[in-house]
């Protein structure tokens, strides 16, 4: 179920439209942090005039992903690779666009996950909604190497707007959801642990052209950073699309631009070298 919301078309007058996915690109697994140098470039494109949104996978909302969030302080946020847009997400919330997914795709997800041991679900809030939450708490330890999860029965997702799901796990996993789920997008994070699970026809892109249309910037006056498999769409739809230097190598090759990596200041270089600050 897709929901599109028509909002005051009278916003303040931009430059352009500077976009940037959230993991891999502006934060930093490896500190566990949002690069310095990201933060003092998205600060400078705001006093410069320029629109800047964060398009992500995540939903911004739940208790991992909300400092973040308000650290950037995007003027927009495409979430859930595109299947909820917001305008102002830290004040008004006006939501530009939001798709649902159908219980009847969410309960067949969720005995699949039971029946072949997979872990999927998502956090909502301070809830977390999984199959095999075994799985999911040392997935946690394997890469963060800490778990908090809150687990709620992942039954009551059922009760929820859930638009997007996440995988935990390997490549085999991932290709056995794709497999029996043609309806789905199934998005590899960039290091093969996991997976967005979506619904076909939403993407990073489609969040983008909807912003750029409510605030008149032409496409030509669009920049985006990216590095992942979910990212690619947002590349090619940008006038100028940007792979970090710690990109996977197919989104380097569909990117405009090869930045630098992220712990090498590669956002903020590549935006100074551009001019935009």
């Amino acid at each position: 179920m897709r929901e599109e919301v028509n909002c005051p078309k009278n916003r303040e007058k931009k430059k352009g439209m500077v976009a940037f996915d959230l993991d891999h690109t502006l934060l930093d697994h490896k500190k566990g942090a949002i690069t310095p140098s990201s933060l003092e470039a998205i600060e400078r494109l705001k006093e410069n005039g320029y629109l800047v949104v964060l398009a992500s996978g995540r939903n911004m909302y739940d208790r991992y992903s909300y400092d973040y969030l308000k650290e950037i302080a995007p003027h927009a946020l495409v979430q859930m690779n595109g299947t909820k847009v917001l305008l102002d997400p830290l004040e008004k919330q006006e939501v530009l666009m939001h798709s649902v997914m159908s219980k009847d795709l969410l309960e067949r997800l969720i005995r699949f996950g039971k029946e072949h041991h997979i872990a999927l679900g998502t956090a909502i809030e301070d809830r977390d909604y999984f199959t095999e939450e075994e799985q999911v708490v040392q997935y946690d330890l394997n890469f963060v190497q800490e778990s908090d999860r809150n687990f709620a029965p992942v039954e009551e997702l059922l009760q929820e707007e859930v638009s997007a799901l996440c995988y935990c796990g390997g490549v085999e996993g991932a290709e056995a959801i794709r497999k029996n789920f043609p309806e789905l997008n199934v998005f590899p994070f960039s290091r093969d642990t996991g997976a967005d699970l979506l619904e076909k026809g939403y993407s990073k892109a489609m969040g983008l052209e909807k912003i750029a249309e409510v605030y008149k910037i032409p496409r030509e006056k669009t920049l985006a950073f990216g590095d992942s498999f979910n990212d690619e769409e947002m590349l090619l739809w940008a006038n100028v699309g940007v792979a970090v230097g710690n990109a996977i190598p197919y989104i380097k090759e569909k990117a405009d631009i090869v930045a630098k990596p992220i712990w090498e200041d590669g956002i903020y270089l590549t935006l100074k070298d551009l001019g935009l600050i």
